[in-house]
């Protein structure tokens, strides 16, 4: 496909834009787009490709993409803001504010184990339909009811989609707001984010088809095929592992794009964004922009990028490393440093906050590969912004 990248890189900035070219020339990407603001300033915002994976209507300035797992980054915010602002103990028990949570031994699992997927309820016993999942009433009264695998606190594993139930759950017993209301009245709607937990009707026009693409990988790079450990392709083979059925909580599975997927407000797998958008909000989580204030005070950005689990993931079966709801930089999820933290989304999308450089960073795609946390064409771009910065 031809490709023309569209949008404006700041001098000092085109390695980037380089490498964001790379990724459709020679990684066989269809639509993209990737934005970084360092220090609140935008200094990359580009576009290219085709709007649906599918399809050959451009992507444009304003094309959003369902951006599965990144949506947690955005969507862990939610209790570090109502912890910054007295709302919320993350060491109280889940109970203390949702009293049927402690159903079925799980009365001691705190909000800290919540979020840093300890909870030990990455599995419902009976997983939902799409309908289920996304009545919020339904959902999260399946999982406070659910019985964990393991005892909470004591190890953990990524509780990839029911974190949408538990997260969603919480924040609607502390606000009296759905999770996806919260963000848009709290988050979106001061900073001006295209950004959805639940994307409206108004909206839907603007967002393209995703789906998966070929693995590709440049010629003459050199680059070896990692293969994955054994055991872990065993895992994603057996329907009875923890790790299929962590990812199979929602039967059949779902269509990412059946327009009432992308309604659900499920903020562990179903947000809709711009790259500009996850750029922006990471930005604000680090100070000002455009004048608007910044989320995080001092203190709150400091627990943001704290380790609170590490260690051998019992769905992932991999070395995983998470603070309060974000995923930190190491071997599993590479992001620029070591003070990153943020969230990829499995098979590209990716955003995340770097204090140390102060670089904020959103990538967006359309053509979703098999990787997990670890996207290839992403870490391209990453290893670009990393060079500009040294």
């Amino acid at each position: 496909m031809d490709v023309d990248v569209r949008g404006t890189v700041a001098a000092g900035w085109e390695p980037v834009g380089d490498a964001f070219l790379r990724v459709f020339e020679q990684r066989g990407e269809r639509g993209a787009a990737v934005a970084v603001h360092h220090d609140g300033v935008k200094v990359v915002d580009l576009w290219a490709g085709v709007k649906d994976v599918d399809g050959e209507e451009p992507w444009t300035e304003d094309t959003a993409q369902v951006v599965r797992s990144a949506t947690k980054g955005v969507a862990a915010a939610v209790p570090l803001l109502l912890h910054q602002r007295g709302l919320l103990d993350l060491d109280a028990p889940v109970a203390a504010y949702w009293p049927e949570f402690k159903a079925a031994g799980k009365d001691r699992a705190t909000v800290r184990d919540l979020l840093a997927h300890r909870a030990g309820v990455p599995v419902l016993d009976r997983p939902l339909t799409l309908a289920e999942a996304a009545d919020l009433p339904t959902a999260t009264a399946a999982i406070a009811a659910q019985a964990p695998v393991w005892e909470p606190g004591t190890a953990h594993g990524y509780h990839a989609h029911t974190f949408s139930w538990l997260l969603s759950g919480l924040v609607h017993r502390v606000t009296g707001r759905t999770i996806g209301r919260w963000v848009a009245d709290e988050i979106a709607g001061p900073l001006g984010l295209d950004l959805w937990i639940g994307l409206p009707d108004a909206e839907a026009h603007r967002v393209g088809r995703i789906g998966p693409v070929e693995e590709v990988e440049p010629a003459g790079s050199g680059a070896l095929r990692l293969r994955p450990k054994r055991a872990v392709t065993e895992a994603y083979g057996d329907p009875d592992s923890l790790t299929r059925r962590a990812f199979g909580v929602i039967d059949p599975r779902p269509d990412e794009n059946d327009p009432v997927y992308r309604a659900a407000e499920l903020p562990g797998s179903a947000g809709v964004a711009t790259a500009r958008a996850l750029s922006r909000f990471y930005a604000a989580v680090l100070g000002p922009v455009d004048g608007a204030e910044r989320l995080f005070a001092p203190a709150t950005l400091a627990l943001a990028r704290t380790e609170e689990s590490a260690g051998t993931d019992r769905v992932l079966l991999v070395g995983t490393r998470f603070g309060l709801g974000h995923m930190l930089h190491g071997p599993a999820s590479p992001l620029l440093g070591p003070s990153s933290f943020g969230h990829p989304g499995r098979g590209g999308s990716l955003g995340f906050a770097d204090p140390d450089s102060g670089i904020a960073f959103g990538y967006v795609t359309n053509g979703m590969r098999k990787t997990v946390t670890a996207d290839p064409r992403a870490q391209a771009l990453v290893r670009a912004v990393r060079a500009v910065t040294a």
